[in-house]
């Protein structure tokens, strides 16, 4: 995950192992993730852990409509969903 305002990199995590996870020491982590905490409001965002709402968004496992790279998909079905009506 990488927060980017004009062009410059502010913040980033990288999750290496299935796009879920990192192997660094714990409290590497917590650096690295509270620096992309810090350039979260950097750029204004205020919600509360703004990375894990994009890690879930996502995450075709979990029920629901999910956005993935592929579409968006069903999850309660495993189908992809259109994204526009046709009438």
């Amino acid at each position: 995950m990488t927060v980017v305002q004009n062009g410059k990199v502010l913040g980033t995590v990288e999750l290496p192992i299935a796009g879920l996870m990192n192997d660094k020491p714990l409290d590497e982590m917590s650096n690295i993730v509270a620096n992309l905490g810090s350039a979260w409001n950097k750029i204004g965002c205020n919600m509360v852990s703004p990375f894990m709402t994009m890690a879930l968004i996502p995450l075709a496992c979990l029920p629901e409509l999910r956005l993935t790279d592929r579409g968006l998909v069903d999850c309660t079905k495993f189908k992809f969903t259109p994204l526009f009506i046709e009438e």
